[in-house]
C-alpha cells in the first residue's frame, strides 16, 4: 500500500485501505444501525494479563488457542508504519455492517521471512513472487509471535452541538477506534492476529498484513512541513461546498495554510466527510471542529478535502500529493516554524487531538 507514484495510484491506495471490511459491505447503505454516539464511549486498554502471552508459541498456536474463530472483522484504519512503535488503528464490526464498541482486543505480530530466508523468488520491482510470498507468509504463521498487545478505545463522539448531518445521516460512520501500541522491530511484512472478548468467549482473526518502511514518502514528525496552498471560500467564490463536503460546513477552511505556516501552529486535518473510504472523516472533522473551538485562538485549524473537484472518480488533491498520503484522515500537528509535531493516521477522538494541539503551541 506504499506510495510509489502520485495521482491514480494514490487514488487506488485509498480505496484498498478498508479492502477487509467490503466483506461486510462498508461504504454503502445500510438498513443495519450502529453504536449511538452518545453511547460509544472510550475506554483504557485491558492488562496484558488478561490474554495469553505469546512466549514460546507460533502466531499459528495463538490462533488455535482461542474458543473460537472470530465472525466478527477487524479492520486496520491505517497504511504507513516505521520500524519501532507505532499507533494500530483499527475497528471492531459484526457481519451485518454494526460496529461493534465494546469488546475487549489484543493484537499478536509475527515476522514475515525476507526473500533470503524464504530462498529467493523476488520478481523485478524486488518483491517477493506470489507463490514464495504465500510461503513466507505461511511461515510467518509458523514462527515467533509476539504480543498481547491490548487495545484501548477511542470514542470518537462530540457534543451534539457539533454533530454533523453528514455524520449523523451516515448509518456506517464509526463511533469508535481502538487503539494498541506494536513495536515492530525491523522494516518488511508483518502478520498481525487478533484475539477478541466479548461475552466470556474468546475468538481469534487475522488481520491484513502491515507493510513496516512501506511508506516513507509521508512527512515525519520532526521533519519540515511541506509548502502548500489550501482553498478558502474566497478562491471558489464563496462557495464553500467546494472546500468541503461536511453538511453544515465546518469552519477550518477561511486560512490559506501558506499564509500561516512558518508564521502560527496549524492543525491540518486530511478528510472528505461525505466520500471517507473508512466511515471515520465524518467524525474526525466533528472532532477538529469541537477542538477548535477550545484552541482556534491559539492556532489556526485547517481541514483540506482529499479529492479534486470533491469527485471520487478524478484524482487526489495535489495536496494530498504533496504530502504523499496513502490513506485518510491525517491529522498534522505543526508548531510556529513549521516543524511537525505530532501525526495522527486514522481516527481519533477529542483527547488525542487535543494533545496534538498541544505538541503543536508547545504545552
Amino acid at each position: 500500500m506504499a506510495v510509489r507514484m502520485p495521482g491514480r495510484h494514490l487514488t487506488s491506495a485509498f480505496a484498498c485501505l478498508f479492502a477487509a471490511l467490503l466483506l461486510v459491505g462498508c461504504g454503502g447503505g445500510s438498513d443495519s444501525s450502529t453504536a449511538s454516539p452518545e453511547t460509544a464511549s472510550s475506554r483504557p486498554a485491558p492488562p496484558k494479563s488478561s490474554f495469553p502471552s505469546a512466549q514460546g508459541k507460533t502466531l499459528q498456536e495463538v490462533v488455535k488457542g482461542a474458543d473460537s474463530h472470530a465472525e466478527l472483522v477487524v479492520s486496520p484504519a491505517a497504511l504507513a508504519f516505521h520500524k519501532g512503535k507505532n499507533r494500530y488503528p483499527f475497528g471492531v464490526f459484526h457481519p451485518d455492517r454494526s460496529q461493534v464498541d465494546d469488546a475487549e482486543v489484543a493484537l499478536y505480530i509475527a515476522k514475515v521471512p525476507s526473500s533470503k530466508a524464504t530462498g529467493g523468488g523476488v520478481g523485478r520491482n524486488g518483491k517477493l513472487k506470489k507463490g514464495p510470498l504465500a510461503r513466507a507468509r505461511t511461515e510467518a504463521l509458523e514462527g515467533p509471535a509476539e504480543g498481547p498487545f491490548p487495545a484501548a478505545i477511542e470514542s470518537l463522539a462530540t457534543k451534539p452541538a457539533y454533530r454533523a448531518q453528514t455524520t449523523t445521516s451516515d448509518p456506517d460512520a464509526a463511533t469508535v477506534v481502538y487503539t494498541t501500541e506494536l513495536d515492530f522491530t525491523s522494516e518488511g511484512e508483518w502478520r498481525i492476529a487478533a484475539l477478541v472478548r466479548q461475552d466470556g468467549e474468546v475468538s481469534a482473526t487475522l488481520l491484513p498484513s502491515a507493510i513496516v518502511g512501506g511508506s516513507k514518502g509521508v512527512p515525519a514528525v520532526g521533519q519540515k512541513a511541506p509548502e502548500i496552498h489550501t482553498p478558502t471560500p474566497a478562491d471558489v467564490g464563496g462557495d464553500v461546498s467546494k472546500v468541503t463536503t461536511r453538511i453544515p460546513p465546518d469552519t477550518q477552511n477561511h486560512v490559506d495554510y501558506a499564509e500561516a505556516l512558518g508564521k502560527e501552529p496549524i492543525l491540518l486535518l486530511f478528510a472528505t466527510p461525505q466520500f471517507c473510504q473508512s466511515r471515520v472523516c465524518g467524525p474526525v472533522v466533528d472532532v477538529a471542529e469541537q477542538v477548535k473551538q477550545q484552541y482556534g485562538d491559539k492556532a489556526v485549524f485547517i481541514h483540506m478535502e482529499i479529492y479534486n473537484d470533491n469527485d471520487p472518480s478524478k484524482n487526489v488533491r495535489p495536496q494530498v500529493r504533496a504530502f504523499r498520503l496513502p490513506s485518510e484522515p491525517w491529522l498534522f500537528a505543526i508548531d510556529r516554524r513549521g516543524i511537525i509535531r505530532a501525526e495522527v493516521e486514522g481516527a481519533f477522538g477529542v483527547d488525542r487531538m487535543v494533545d496534538a494541539v498541544k505538541a503543536a503551541i508547545g504545552e
